[in-house]
Parts: C-alpha cells; sequence; structure tokens
C-alpha cells in the first residue's frame, strides 16, 4: 500500500491568492485573525479549493477553513459557496456533524473568488484506502463500522426537519429528480470533450425510467465517504461532513443512490478516480447498505436501483467537468490528466447497473 498523502500541503502554486489582504479583510470579523496569518492547503478533492487559516502561533492559536469555487468558468450550482454558507449557518443547530459557517464574502477581489470561512473540525478523512489507524483494511470490524457510519450519518441527516433550521426554503421539492436528470444531462453536454454513446443512452434510460419521489428532506447532493470525517480513535464515529455547496430540498433518495454509485462490492471493479475502501473486509455490501438506511430512516427502498444508476452517472459527470477545464488549462493539476477515462468508465458502469 502506498503511503497515504498529507492532509495539508504548502498552497500550489497556481491556486494562491494574496494572503495580506484576506487577512486585512478578515481582521475583526473573525475570533482572534488579529494575530499573523499563515495559509495551507487541504490536498485531498477534486473540485472546491479548501485552505486552512491559522492566526497566530502555538497550540491554543486558533485555525479557521476557507473554501473556494475551483479555477476557470464553473457550473455556479455546483459550486456555490453562497447556498453552502446559507446551509452551515444553520445546520449545526439540529445536526452536529456540520461544521458552523461564520463569514461568507462575495468581494472577488480579496481572494478572486467569493468564498466561506468556517469552523475546523478535526478528524480522519478515509479516501481511497483505511488509514493505519482504523486497521488499514485488515480489520472487519472497523470496516464494517465505517460501513454503517456512511449509512447512520446519512438518516440522521435526512431526520432533520428543513423548517427547524429555517432551511425550508433552500430548493424545490416538487419536480426534484426530474430537473436534477435534466440538469446533469445537460452539464455532461457542456462539459464533453468528446461524444460517448453509452452516455447518450444511459440519459435516455433515466429520462423514460424516473419514478416517483418519496416525501421531500434535506439533500446533500454529494455524499461520500471522503466527505465525512471520522473521530481519530473510532471509526463508528463521524466528527463532521464536508461540501454542501449542492445542498437543497429534495428527493432523500438521491443521496443514497450517490453513496452507493461509488460502492464496490468485492466481486466487481473499483469505480471512481477515488474510490471508497467498500470492498474491504467487513464491509456490508451495496444491498446491506440499503437495508440499513431503510432501517434507519423508514424509507422505502424498492426503486434505488435507478437511484445508483443515476449516482454512478453524475459521478460520471464530475469528473468530466474536472477533465473539462484541465485540458482546456484552466487547471495544471496532473492529478485530473486521466479522469476523462475514468469519466467514461462510469458511464459504461451505470450502463450495467440498470436494473
Amino acid at each position: 500500500m502506498s503511503p497515504l498523502p498529507p492532509e495539508l500541503i504548502d498552497v500550489r502554486p497556481d491556486e494562491g491568492f494574496d494572503e495580506e489582504r484576506l487577512a486585512l479583510y478578515l481582521r475583526g470579523k473573525l475570533e482572534g485573525a488579529d494575530a499573523p496569518l499563515r495559509v495551507r492547503q487541504f490536498g485531498g478533492g477534486h473540485a472546491n479549493l479548501t485552505y486552512r487559516l491559522r492566526f497566530g502561533e502555538g497550540p491554543d492559536a486558533p485555525e479557521y477553513v476557507l473554501r473556494r469555487p475551483p479555477l476557470g468558468p464553473v457550473a455556479k450550482s455546483a459550486h456555490d459557496m453562497h447556498r453552502e454558507w446559507r446551509a452551515l449557518s444553520r445546520l449545526w443547530r439540529r445536526f452536529d456533524k456540520a461544521p458552523r459557517a461564520y463569514l461568507y464574502c462575495d468581494d472577488a477581489s480579496i481572494i478572486g473568488a467569493d468564498f466561506l470561512v468556517m469552523e475546523r473540525r478535526h478528524g480522519i478523512v478515509v479516501r481511497n484506502a483505511v488509514p493505519p489507524e482504523f486497521g488499514g483494511g485488515d480489520d472487519p470490524v472497523a470496516n464494517r463500522k465505517l460501513s454503517e457510519t456512511l449509512v447512520d450519518t446519512l438518516a440522521e441527516f435526512h431526520a432533520v426537519v428543513p423548517a427547524d433550521v429555517d432551511l425550508q426554503d433552500l430548493g424545490k421539492p416538487e419536480g426534484f429528480l426530474e430537473r436534477q436528470v435534466k440538469g446533469w444531462a445537460g452539464r455532461y453536454e457542456r462539459a464533453k470533450t468528446e461524444d460517448v454513446a453509452i452516455a447518450r443512452e444511459v440519459i435516455r434510460w433515466l429520462v423514460d425510467e424516473r419514478p416517483a419521489s418519496p416525501s421531500p428532506t434535506l439533500v446533500h447532493n454529494d455524499w461520500k465517504l471522503d466527505n465525512m470525517a471520522l473521530a481519530v480513535d473510532d471509526p463508528g464515529r463521524c466528527v463532521a461532513v464536508y461540501d454542501w455547496d449542492m445542498c437543497s430540498v429534495g428527493d432523500p433518495l438521491c443521496d443514497l443512490g450517490t453513496l452507493l454509485g461509488l460502492w464496490s462490492n468485492a466481486s466487481e471493479g473499483l469505480a471512481g478516480s477515488n474510490p471508497m475502501p467498500t470492498q474491504s473486509e467487513g464491509f456490508a455490501t451495496r444491498r446491506e447498505a440499503t437495508l440499513r438506511y431503510a432501517q434507519r430512516s423508514g424509507a422505502d427502498v424498492a426503486a434505488i436501483p435507478y437511484y445508483v444508476v443515476f449516482g454512478t452517472f453524475k459521478m460520471g459527470v464530475v469528473l468530466q467537468q474536472i477533465y473539462y477545464r484541465y485540458q482546456r488549462g484552466q487547471t495544471r493539476d496532473e492529478r485530473f490528466a486521466q479522469l476523462g477515462e475514468l469519466a467514461k468508465g462510469l458511464y459504461e458502469l451505470a450502463a450495467t447497473r440498470r436494473p
């Protein structure tokens, strides 16, 4: 197993900004922001750019997290910092896994884009491999806890009443799934670098086979393992959920479908560029995860195969959008060079998952 990448890195040259200008702007707006500012970058993730802000030195120096959209022209609905700020400035009242957002700035002259600043949570983010702290993939009990926490935290989030956190008007539940399918099909068309016949076939199927949606809930819209931080001493305890820029009110099975779209059973090939370690011994299967969600939430999951196809296709489009920006020179991150092929693999996987 290759060593896990560090959580924090020096700011990538093309993803930096005027730190002095930012420090001046934040002074008086955040507790402790009068001390000297040091910025480092969170190295994981493929889309929105995330930075640690540390004011002063020593173990008690206050830290915050800054998030901004990726470089280059982007679909604002997919990288909406104001939406994320709105969700995180309220959700913490009823859902303690949501970090609290303190500030939103729409003045692009400060760092080159709009951004939000939120609280810093400490935990372990699991990406494509189970880290040594949780047994390195060789502890089936820890692996089972990981899989159950993913599902249980989603059910807990879906149980939050939108009106209780003043988010009842964050989205339009009526026609949500129809708009989602149409929207992601449109994103595919705008980001494609070649025409992929199987992608068009999957889009037609998604349009023709769309089921009726269950009662609406809050929806995260990008629920997966590496958008979650776990307690350093317990893979069964979630301490934070990240990436709320697409949060809405709509069809909760879209969240479950997104999660299961990247969930590969032990006998299958891996899905995506940063697959979850779902093939580790003890990790729940997709069916077990689906049944656990139904048990925890009380939801009818009979139509979940449709949502798994949609979730798989959607994640392919996410990779294609990043690859499109890379091809146009809007980002020079070499991690993105293979994403076009990986996107095609996800379209093909979506096709094979149709019931």
